[in-house]
């Protein structure tokens, strides 16, 4: 006898593998940095400061660029939320402070994962975020986001 599920029930399991292979997907974001950079590994306190605009310079001394994913891009939300905890209402106040305060400017911004790559790539001092998935060897990761 063969059991059948209703059109709800389909639905309902639809939309939570949808969920589920989502929340696999974005889990995959890495901080990145030019293969020529000599920055080994960071940690998320040193990316979080980079990107908040509370310092601006690596570990070793050098200076760092921070670069983001445009705004309202998925990856973006995702990165500040795991790496800060802001929403994009808080990391909008936190940068209007900056600014209104002559501290900081927010990073500059890419339209994608290959264009931030790219950015990174062709300058050292440029750190980044991507999903796993664009890595390539113009770039290393520093820093995984799960």
């Amino acid at each position: 006898m063969k059991t059948r599920l209703g059109n709800y029930s389909r639905h309902l399991l639809a939309l939570c593998t949808l969920c589920f292979v989502a929340t696999n997907a974005s889990a995959e974001l890495v901080v990145i940095v030019s293969s020529r950079n000599p920055n080994p590994v960071l940690n998320a306190e040193q990316v979080s400061a980079i990107f908040l605009g509370q310092t601006g310079s690596f570990p070793d001394g050098a200076a760092a660029v921070a670069i983001d994913q445009g705004l309202g891009a998925a990856q973006r939300d995702l990165f500040y939320r795991q790496l800060t905890g802001k929403t994009p209402a808080l990391l909008k106040a936190h940068w209007s402070k900056m600014v209104f305060t002559g501290r900081g400017q927010p990073p500059r911004e890419a339209p994608s994962d290959a264009a931030v790559r790219r950015m990174v790539a062709d300058n050292p001092s440029m750190i980044g975020y991507i999903e796993r998935a664009a890595l390539d060897p113009s770039v290393r990761p520093v820093l995984v986001l799960q």
